[in-house]
């Protein structure tokens, strides 16, 4: 009697030992953009408090950015992207990988929808942030495309067998746009990152051919205005991108959804997510567990 009662009593520690151990176990999130700055954009702060809670995060551009600049292109462009985006990446606490596919010649072939496939699998991803399929530049779109046709594939051990196949099929999300055509991002999860704007901006910062050559160049500004003094740098960034706009009220909304006892009047910067139709379907109440720095439970 006393060993079966030390086998229960092992059981049921074991269990509970598991159990913990599965609650704890960071979670491993990889964002899919098309070019170096994508996912920094617009995905940095969340992807900041994920790195901070111990949680473990990929940005993975799909090409290499050697044609995003007004002066310089090909392989010098491209080499200082990725040590800018390398740069940034640590500023963020993320690993940060850049593929060597050209910039504006991003097309979902089966090729490059294969390399998704790969890192995906490579990351053992919980959660995959990718870009919606509609957008005014076509690498965004096709980037886009790519991460939605690897959303079932990367379970399927028969499509690059070279790479084992996940044993779970990751939650799969849109990073935010304002596009309204075929229709408007739908904003289902909001996560404010006041607490990292900060972070945010210094690796925004770091992509310096972006942000303060190729980007004003693109708008019309005069490159002689842009400081030339980093902290002037900061600065300048901060005052263009942090708090920059008023919500509005679908965004209010959601802040609201995720953040029901917060006074949202002291909010200044939040990024929000979409569920994509592709991947696992988490439950409502599953979504505050793939993001922790929420601390909540949701109830219907």
């Amino acid at each position: 009697m006393k060993n079966v009662i030390t086998i229960f009593l092992f059981l049921i520690i074991g269990f509970t030992t598991t159990a913990q151990e599965k609650e704890n176990k960071p979670l491993r999130i990889i964002a899919i953009g098309a070019h170096p700055d994508d996912c920094d954009f617009k995905f940095g702060g969340t992807a900041a408090l994920f790195s901070e809670m111990g949680h473990k995060v990929k940005f993975l551009t799909l090409t290499n950015g050697d044609a995003g600049h007004q002066n310089m292109g090909g392989g010098v462009l491209g080499n200082r992207r990725r040590k800018e985006a390398n740069k940034a990446g640590k500023i963020l606490g993320v690993e940060y990988e850049v593929l060597d596919n050209h910039d504006g010649e991003l097309l979902p072939n089966l090729e490059v929808r294969n390399q998704v496939i790969r890192k995906i699998r490579e990351w053992n991803a919980d959660i995959v942030l990718g870009l919606r399929p509609n957008d005014y530049h076509p690498d965004h779109r096709n980037a886009g495309i790519i991460v939605q046709d690897a959303a079932y594939l990367v379970i399927v051990p028969n499509v690059v067998p070279d790479t084992p196949a996940l044993k779970k099929n990751p939650v799969f999300f849109y990073m935010n746009d304002n596009f309204k055509k075929p229709y408007p991002f739908s904003r289902d999860v909001a996560i404010v990152i006041d607490k990292v704007m900060k972070k945010k901006i210094q690796a925004l910062a770091a992509h310096e051919s972006q942000m303060f050559e190729w980007g004003p160049w693109t708008n019309g500004v005069k490159t002689e205005t842009i400081p030339e003094n980093s902290e002037e740098r900061l600065e300048w960034l901060n005052n263009k991108y942090n708090g920059r706009r008023e919500f509005n009220q679908t965004e209010l909304n959601a802040i609201k959804t995720w953040y029901p006892s917060l006074d949202i009047s002291g909010v200044k910067n939040a990024e929000f997510f979409e569920l994509c139709e592709y991947g696992y379907q988490p439950k409502k109440e599953e979504l505050a567990q793939l993001f922790p720095m929420l601390n909540r439970k949701i109830t219907n």
